[in-house]
């Protein structure tokens, strides 16, 4: 890295690189997986719904395995405070059958996005391989469910958790305390049985932070995935982008793009989409230019 903390390229040593998630094997030095977002929410930052109704979201998980995702994230309740509280009844009423229409229809990594062991416990029975925890692993049964079902975990930072409204978050070193946390979290998954192959770790790009914040932790990206657990990027459509580019929802694919790239230059493997067709383009180039994939067509200048 620069003396500015930013990165090149950035290939960090991997804590079990090849990982075998659900029916899907990865080769984390060396391959990024493409995660697309369902949500079965009425209020989704991003999508306003779309796929809250139960049909809606299957079509769009198949839609999303089709335009290439290796990855369904299934999610019952949004992140922000916002919104009328969401029973944890409500939330499993949401993901569960979701799960159980896709689980069937694809070999596709599915992962649940709850901070709720209930919810965890359910999902994973109904055929979910990863929980993606927005919140640290603080529901304090959240992690021995995780090992008792022997699946992977997505381990986020934040300060607040999922619908708690933090206002004007502070920093003194914001890379540097989202690492520490990470590190500390990552220890009680250890300590609570979570294989070490089967952890993830995500630095909560605009989750209690502000732009700033995030532009900050793309830049110092390495230092995150120097841990050594690899990397998940969830940028997408974030307000971070929105806010760089002077540009509202549904107007930031290209930042989106341009983010995911950098994200995986830097030691992404890993990246949280909505818009999957041109996400999947966009990581697969950059594996191509950086020696990880042949091209599908090879005829120009060699014939």
């Amino acid at each position: 890295m620069d003396a500015n903390g930013a990165g090149r390229i950035f290939h960090p040593p991997l804590i079990s690189p090849e990982r075998t998630m659900g029916r899907r094997r990865f080769d984390f030095a060396r391959q990024v997986a493409v995660m697309a977002i369902i949500n079965r929410t009425p209020d989704s930052f991003h999508d306003r719904g779309a796929t809250y109704e139960l049909g809606a979201a299957v079509d769009a998980a198949e839609r999303a395995v089709a335009a290439g995702a290796d990855w369904l994230d299934f999610g019952g309740m949004p992140f922000g405070a916002a919104g009328p509280p969401v029973p944890v009844a409500e939330e499993i009423e949401r993901v569960v059958p979701l799960i159980e229409a896709v689980r069937g229809r694809t070999d596709a990594v599915i992962s649940v996005d709850t901070h709720r062991a209930d919810v965890a416990r359910q999902a994973l029975a109904a055929g979910a391989d990863v929980v993606n925890d927005t919140n640290g692993l603080r529901d304090p049964g959240l992690a021995g469910v995780i090992a008792d079902a022997g699946a992977h975990v997505v381990i986020t930072h934040s300060l607040g958790g999922p619908r708690q409204a933090v206002r004007r978050p502070g920093y003194d070193d914001v890379v540097a305390e989202v690492a520490r946390f990470l590190r500390e979290r990552v220890a009680h998954a250890l300590d609570a049985g979570i294989a070490a192959e089967r952890i993830i770790i995500d630095p909560g790009h605009d989750l209690n932070k502000n732009t700033y914040h995030s532009l900050e932790i793309t830049r110092r990206l390495p230092e995150i995935a120097e841990i050594g657990h690899p990397t998940l990027a969830a940028v997408s459509n974030k307000d971070f982008i929105g806010e760089t580019l002077g540009a509202p929802q549904g107007e930031r694919l290209a930042g989106t793009l341009a983010a995911i790239s950098v994200c995986v230059l830097l030691g992404a493997r890993i990246v949280r989409v909505h818009d999957v067709a041109p996400a999947v383009a966009a990581v697969r180039m950059v594996e191509a230019m950086l020696g990880w994939r042949e091209p599908l067509i090879a005829e120009h200048n060699l014939d």
